[in-house]
């Protein structure tokens, strides 16, 4: 399945924690926001981690699941960031 993750964290201690998290699983498109291709598994893994270190009743994380990636389009206005060949 193809999935969109957004986070919304209060803490910036946390925010690097989310982040070096999801950057296992998936790609950094921008500040907070990964996307990619991953299975249900993999997903559930992912997000179990991600529960342990954030504040539920201050942080946020949405995940946008769809089903066959094939029918998403992203349309980019200005520059296409990709924050992983950033720093590579």
């Amino acid at each position: 399945m193809f999935v969109i993750v957004t986070y919304d964290i209060v803490e910036p201690r946390v925010i690097n924690k989310v982040r070096k998290i999801l950057k296992k699983y998936l790609i950094w498109t921008q500040n907070s926001v990964f996307e990619g291709k991953i299975t249900q598994g993999k997903l559930h893994q992912c997000l179990s981690e991600i529960g342990k270190v954030v504040d539920k009743s201050e942080d946020s994380i949405y995940v946008y699941r769809v089903g066959n990636h094939r029918n998403v389009t992203k349309d980019v206005i200005g520059q296409e960031k990709s924050f992983d060949e950033l720093f590579l």
